[in-house]
């Protein structure tokens, strides 16, 4: 079995799991190698709509690099596989479709690195979810000081960062690091439900809604604006517009004419 896996279903949803239950999903070189696969064949792929990235097993997400390895690596080397695991998981956050972490279980260190990248996050109550590097001596090295801060404010990040405090699902919807937390057992049926709603949508505008929201956080408001401007163009000369025009107003003249009929007959 390989260690991580991948398939997309009849309505567009592409399911990326890790399978290194014994190892806690620790990235190691090979999953690594295997996610960057994944995410070269996910970006040339246009009928997915939507990405659910999770694993095997109900108690960690993802522990975060794998220690193990590691264990054994010279300081050159243990740079360079940092500099891997900043790589991979800044690709997958260039994924062009709307992603979902689902974290069925607790995701530490570069475990909630990868789930930063996603454009939502789905927790578990009973999960622990922090970036603890400080409590090693080192600092998160693969996009945590940055992607948290922007998520959560300076504040908020560096408290967590600097005191290495892990907490728990509900603590981490409070302040915004998930959107949703519920029980372990849960966590992939709500990742799918939100999945199926979003792959409903047109996937050409999903991914432009994507880029101006990811884009605009980055320049002031103005630019934002142009960006905004930029990618609503990309979706004025598709099929999905035009179809999209047609069914609200089919929608539209059914509700007058159901409310019309309800007059007549009051």
């Amino acid at each position: 079995m390989s260690l991580v896996e991948w398939s997309v279903n009849s309505e567009g949803i592409a399911l990326i799991e890790l399978q290194r239950e014994k190892q806690a999903h620790s990235l190691s070189k090979d999953v690594l190698l295997g996610l960057r696969d994944i995410v070269e064949s996910l970006k040339a792929k246009q009928d997915v709509r939507a990405v659910v990235l999770t694993s095997t097993g109900e108690k960690v997400f993802c522990a975060g690099a794998d220690l193990k390895e590691r264990a054994g690596m010279s300081e050159s080397e243990v740079l360079q596989a940092v500099r891997r695991i900043q790589s991979v998981i800044h690709e997958i956050s260039e994924i062009p479709q709307p992603t979902i972490a689902a974290l069925t279980g607790s995701a530490l260190g570069g475990g909630l690195e990868l789930a930063l990248t996603a454009d939502i996050r789905i927790g578990a109550n009973e999960g622990k979810y922090g970036l603890p590097e400080t409590s090693l001596a080192i600092i998160p090295g693969a996009g945590g000081t940055q992607r948290l801060s922007r998520l959560l404010g300076p504040g908020k990040a560096k408290q967590l960062i600097f005191t290495g405090e892990l907490i728990n699902g509900v603590e981490a919807e409070r302040i915004g690091l998930l959107e949703t937390s519920t029980a372990v057992e849960n966590v992939r049926q709500h990742a799918f439900e939100l999945a199926e709603k979003i792959a409903k949508n047109g996937p050409l505008a999903l991914r432009q809604a994507k880029r101006a929201v990811d884009l605009g956080q980055e320049v002031d408001l103005l630019t934002g604006l142009q960006i905004e401007r930029a990618c609503y163009e990309h979706t004025v000369p598709t099929a999905d517009r035009r179809e999209g025009l047609l069914a609200s107003k089919r929608s539209v003249n059914h509700s007058i004419q159901a409310n019309s009929g309800g007059a007549r007959n009051d």
